[in-house]
């Protein structure tokens, strides 16, 4: 639909995990599109809202359509947007087509395509700060520095930190003035959902899952039939206890976590003062590691009889779940796979393959304006080595 019909929309959709989208006619749908980078300025693009989340600018907004699965274009409302008090919103929109049903001059707004078919970084470099825009919420850790440019170097040497907020020298009030905001966003991916399904087989792709390279190596702590109640701060679906660790160590609030292999929850907790461990059976917990390169054979063992569904960029047939497992590994796109086995009853959907990802670059949860502030990204993804 058309921003025409969206006055009722409500800001809890924001929040909605990225599991929406079933939508297995546009599978491949990106692949036979044209690399289409150009902006359009002062155009909406009519077509299926899939979410709306929130960008600083369009070419972040165009980024997230690129990596949520199903979007194939976006109409993004700027900050100079005045028929109400929208501002950075980035709506995901997709057709049968993969074109707008209509394309609508509208003053405010920017629009674009899905850069999928143009073979993108997956990892793109934010380099552009955006002065009297705050990105509140997602604080882990607060400093005081000179300036933006020493808080954004701040947060790029921080292993947790995707973006931050500055507050400049004139912000009223005066107590907080030249305090930098470090915020967290997950880069590692997640798993949307996790099922029990008979004639299927999962797994990862073979590229490292986590953005942080490290010299020195660590196995990290587990702890087999072990719970640690309590604490909970976010519960995330996992394929196994090495996954789990992976996301808690990932979470700079993260002190250790309880995996439950028997519903595929990863609990991650935060308790820096005390851990009160008890005996209980199907249970995993553990210890993160900090600063150091975990332990990655997790991403090359199967699960059989489990489904990763949701977030699929596009399937096909494939003779082998090795294969399947290979496309994957070798497209620099996809995060996961479920690889459909030959015994299904449904001939169409024997021995396919289906290549799937879900967002990982940084992405506030909300952008407002806010007079005197800068706020940013961290510099991580904009070389091939950062030297500390």
């Amino acid at each position: 639909m058309g921003l025409k019909h969206l006055s009722g929309f409500k800001t809890e959709t924001m929040t909605t995990h990225f599991i929406l989208v079933g939508l297995l006619g546009l599978c491949g749908l990106s692949l036979s599109l044209e690399c289409t980078r150009k902006l359009i300025v002062n155009m909406d693009f009519a077509g299926k809202d899939i979410i709306t989340l929130y960008s600083p600018d369009a070419e972040h907004c165009q980024h997230l359509c690129t990596q949520y699965s199903s979007c194939v274009f976006f109409t993004f409302l700027r900050p100079d947007w005045t028929r109400d008090n929208r501002h950075f919103y980035c709506y995901l929109k997709t057709s049968p087509s993969g074109q707008p049903t209509a394309r609508t001059p509208l003053l405010g707004v920017t629009s674009g395509f899905s850069l999928k078919p143009c073979h993108p970084d997956p990892q793109p470099c934010l380099s552009q700060v955006y002065h009297h825009v705050n990105f509140p919420g997602a604080n882990y850790r607060t400093l005081f520095t000179a300036d933006y440019e020493e808080c954004q170097r701040a947060c790029t040497r921080d292993p947790a930190c995707q973006f931050f907020t500055f507050v400049e020298h004139v912000f009223v009030p005066g107590t907080v003035r030249y305090k930098c905001y470090l915020k967290f966003s997950w880069a590692v991916p997640r798993i949307p959902i996790i099922t029990r399904a008979d004639r299927t087989i999962s797994g990862f792709s073979h590229r490292i899952q986590s953005t942080q390279y490290f010299d020195a190596a660590c196995d990290g702590k587990l702890f087999p039939n072990t719970n640690i109640p309590g604490h909970d701060i976010e519960v995330l679906f996992a394929a196994s206890p090495e996954h789990c660790r992976t996301y808690c160590s990932a979470h700079p609030h993260c002190t250790y976590f309880s995996y439950m292999s028997y519903a595929f929850k990863c609990c991650l907790k935060n308790n820096p003062d005390q851990m009160v461990r008890r005996a209980v059976r199907g249970i995993t917990s553990g210890l993160p590691a900090r600063l150091c390169q975990l332990d990655n054979d997790w991403i090359k063992k199967t699960h059989v009889g489990i489904d990763f569904p949701y977030s699929d960029i596009r399937d096909f047939p494939t003779s082998s779940v090795e294969a399947c497992q290979r496309n994957c590994t070798d497209d620099p796109n996809c995060q996961f796979y479920s690889y459909i086995t030959d015994k299904i009853s449904n001939p169409a959907r024997r021995q396919r393959c289906y290549l799937k990802r879900v967002i990982t670059m940084p992405a506030p949860s909300k952008v407002i304006k806010l007079a005197n502030v800068v706020s940013g990204f961290s510099l991580k993804n904009c070389y091939y080595k950062v030297i500390f």
